[in-house]
């Protein structure tokens, strides 16, 4: 999960939940909390239509189940005990899910590998090498 959206659900400005973690980095190593990359971070702005001008300026972090869990140590608040047994409960079912439903899982695994080619392929396309450049003033032959 996105910092962002666990702060919504906390209750806290986005910039307190990083704050109050980045006091506490020790109890979130690489495997509970990350920075997205660069790329990662484009590509989520063009998903979900945020501006490039305005709103944040850093990139998000995200939190696995392990990070999340770890979040109810550094929010002391009844609101972030709340919603952090919410969360857990939810990761929870959907493993329960997921290992009764076989098929669900194989599908969801063939769908984010086709999703992976797809934005192989988009990147392949726009990739500045791929287009074709022309002078300045270049008309192309009518057909």
């Amino acid at each position: 999960m996105l910092d962002s959206d666990l702060a919504e659900l906390y209750q806290v400005e986005t910039f307190n939940l990083n704050k109050a973690v980045k006091r506490n980095l020790r109890r979130f190593p690489s495997d509970f909390m990350f920075q997205i990359s660069e790329e990662e971070w484009e590509n989520l702005k063009f998903q979900t239509g945020m501006s490039s001008w305005g709103g944040r300026r850093t990139r998000p972090y995200a939190f696995t189940e392990q990070g999340v869990a770890m979040l109810s140590s550094v929010l002391r608040s009844e609101r972030a005990a709340d919603v952090n047994v919410a969360i857990m409960r939810t990761f929870v079912r959907l493993r329960e899910i997921l290992a009764t439903h076989k098929d669900l899982a194989r599908k969801v695994e063939e769908h984010d590998h086709k999703i992976t080619l797809l934005i192989e392929a988009v990147q392949k396309i726009l990739a500045p090498e791929t287009r074709k450049k022309h002078p300045i003033g270049y008309v192309p032959p009518k057909d």
